[in-house]
């Protein structure tokens, strides 16, 4: 299902498996219970991480924040979503704290275990608890970097790599919403 990179961090969502699905209930950093359904109408560009990742989760919602700024009023059309691979320590009160930070359409998305389970499931992503004694609380987490994008029936269409150059992501997002 996922491809490793150069460590479990930089794993990949393997475009060949089985069709993704949006399908998820879970809480926003605001408190408010949010499903998928609730985002029909607009596209999702989905991101999987955890707030105490060093450096490529930062890194992905700085490209998402670019891109979002880049399309302008474009992205209106376009649902930010920032889903934690950690509910342990990223309750909607921390994600409250961190998703803002790289911008305010950014919407941190939280759940039990069993409902990160579930939603990672579906989407057919990977993370991996990796016992680590110099992270915090002696833990990390591996998991699938790439952004998933999913057009306004909430159907899979493409996959972009967290480090892609934010322009492409752009031009191609404006192609697709037809702008």
């Amino acid at each position: 299902m996922t491809e490793r990179g150069q460590g479990p961090t930089t794993a990949r969502v393997d475009p060949e498996a089985e069709s993704f699905a949006a399908d998820f209930e879970l809480t926003d950093h605001t408190g408010m219970v949010q499903t998928d359904e609730d985002f029909r109408g607009r596209w999702m560009l989905v991101f999987f991480g955890f707030a105490n990742c060093p450096d490529v989760c930062p890194m992905g919602l700085a490209t998402i924040a670019q891109v979002m700024d880049d399309l302008g009023t474009e992205g209106a059309a376009v649902q930010p979503l920032f889903i934690t691979v950690d509910p342990e320590r990223d309750t909607p009160g921390a994600l409250a704290d961190y998703v803002p930070q790289f911008g305010p359409g950014i919407l941190g998305l939280s759940g039990s275990p069993d409902q990160i389970e579930r939603t990672a499931e579906t989407f057919k992503i990977y993370y991996q608890k990796t016992e680590e004694a110099s992270s915090p609380d002696g833990y990390t987490i591996g998991h699938t970097s790439s952004f998933l994008l999913f057009d306004p029936e909430g159907e899979f269409v493409r996959i972009y790599e967290y480090d892609q150059e934010p322009g492409l992501i752009v031009a191609d997002l404006r192609e697709r919403i037809g702008t």
